[in-house]
């Protein structure tokens, strides 16, 4: 990982945001939440890329957004 200030800005809001979704996910025993929320915490570490970065958690959210929508 790039010890670069925008690549840590980003990887601190990702992680934030996937530890809050993965928290929510545990509290309503909700498995996509969770499994989610692992990912959205767990990946910026192994992406140095800031804009693939925002894609990949897009991509994850989407798809979150996509199997509540459906009823998953």
């Amino acid at each position: 990982m790039d010890f670069e200030s925008n690549s840590l800005i980003a990887s601190l809001v990702v992680s934030s945001i996937g530890f809050v979704v993965f928290a929510y996910g545990k509290r309503q025993q909700r498995v996509p939440q969770v499994v989610v929320g692992l990912a959205l915490m767990g990946f910026p570490y192994l992406v140095p890329s800031v804009a693939l970065m925002a894609a990949i958690a897009g991509v994850l959210l989407l798809g979150l957004w996509l199997a509540t929508r459906f009823g998953l």
